[in-house]
């Protein structure tokens, strides 16, 4: 049987592998002319491959239509990709989070890998070739259509008879992932469920956060709430990082997903109503935290205020704390009295910031929205309107927070749709 695939990101080559081995002569098409591009750039260069949790804990890392993915998490798990790692020579080693990275720490080494068993498989790999559309003719089966090939915009002509799109989102469009593959699948008949930034750095108070630009805090935890309800969107615990627009790092970068999920954002954000409060001592209850002040305060009793903060916080936040806290920077310590303690100890508590909006879709690291879930066979991810289209990966209506999540959702919808 002939098979193309379109897109040459880990779905699509995992698809290609997964196809290939079902002794399928198989065609992997790249618009780009080298493979993998964004996942080169995973893991800040070093891939973060999956997670080390068990499967059925990926589908609650997954606000975007986690269930969907019950079949094909079963079908191809985390350790099945990291034994193909190993029979191609590459170790794996865990770290803080359950992330799970390459010895080498060099996403490289984990495209090697793809591309050594593209060959092995005799997968042929056509660079430098973009389709512009998937040709199909009338099934036998009624009302529906049946692939029959796809045409390049150089006009070339190829014929098959499986497809499997595997094309991206619209996140990191450099790297090729422009969205291109939801005109495709929108020419068959699907739904496209309009895509979102999710996974993206956050836009806040930017006096506030340029003055903090480049503080890196670890062992926080941030509560993500809509003012305007009093409900809490989104709770986590880590690290994150003060930028010269607003919020990023790993907490702030989950807590997106759930806040492109929340009835009428886009106003809620105009409005100022979503609001981002960090404890920055989140291991000591308030009494406990109001003693180390104490047992500080007493340390630097005839210091003025604003220097007696250094053993308890980060250098580049004590200005911007002593600030918020409206005691007078220069009032001594031990004049200080017990209710500006307490205001001081809230502050640390609950660091307020407002949420103004989300960083543009290129910025973000996975897109929310695609192909309608609905339109897709979850067991064998095959289309429900043509015969013979298959999809894969980010171009699906699926996404989940960082942590090598939506690479394995890569993996596993490439390769049930490369066996089906």
């Amino acid at each position: 049987m002939k098979v193309i695939v379109i897109g040459a990101g880990p779905a699509g080559m995992m698809a290609a592998i997964s196809s290939a081995k079902q002794n399928n002569e198989v065609i992997l098409l790249e618009k780009n002319h080298t493979l993998g591009r964004k996942l080169l750039i995973t893991g800040k260069g070093r891939c973060n491959i999956t997670s080390s949790l068990e499967m059925s804990e990926f589908i609650h890392h997954t606000p975007g239509n986690g269930k969907f993915l019950y079949s094909v998490f079963e079908q191809f798990t985390n350790q099945d990709m990291i034994q193909m790692l190993k029979e191609n020579g590459l170790e794996v080693k865990k770290e803080r989070g359950n992330r799970i990275f390459p010895v080498t720490d060099r996403a490289q080494s984990v495209l090697d890998c793809f591309i050594k068993e593209l060959k092995k498989n005799k997968v042929e790999i056509r660079t430098n070739q973009e389709v512009s559309k998937i040709l199909v003719k009338k099934a036998q089966t009624a009302d529906k259509k049946a692939v029959v090939g796809v045409k390049m915009t150089t006009g070339e002509v190829l014929t098959c008879e499986k497809v499997i799109i595997g094309t991206g989102g619209k996140s990191y469009p450099k790297t090729g992932s422009n969205g291109s593959g939801y005109k495709l699948a929108e020419e068959l008949g699907h739904t496209i469920i309009d895509p979102k930034a999710s996974i993206v750095p956050l836009e806040a108070d930017r006096t506030l956060c340029q003055n903090l630009q480049g503080l890196s805090l670890k062992n926080v935890k941030i509560v993500l709430q809509n003012r305007e309800s009093h409900k809490k969107i989104y709770e986590d615990f880590g690290e994150m990082v003060f930028t010269h627009f607003g919020v990023s790092g790993p907490t702030i970068l989950s807590s997106s997903a759930h806040l492109l999920r929340v009835k009428n954002v886009e106003r809620l954000l105009e409005e100022g109503k979503i609001n981002l409060s960090i404890d920055l001592k989140p291991a000591l209850l308030e009494e406990e935290l109001d003693n180390r002040i104490r047992r500080d305060f007493q340390e630097f009793k005839n210091k003025e205020f604003k220097n007696s903060l250094e053993k308890l916080l980060p250098k580049k936040i004590i200005e911007t704390v002593v600030a918020l806290s409206q005691i007078n920077p220069a009032k001594k310590v031990n004049e200080i009295t017990k209710e500006e303690r307490r205001k001081l100890v809230k502050l640390l508590k609950c660091f307020e910031i407002t949420i103004t909006g989300f960083r543009p879709i290129d910025e973000a690291i996975v897109t929310a929205g695609g192909v309608s879930v609905k339109e897709i066979n979850p067991k064998t991810m095959e289309s429900k309107l043509v015969d013979g289209v298959y999809f894969a990966g980010e171009i699906i209506d699926v996404d989940s927070y960082t942590g090598g999540f939506n690479l394995q959702i890569a993996y596993s919808t490439g390769f049930v749709a490369g066996k089906n």
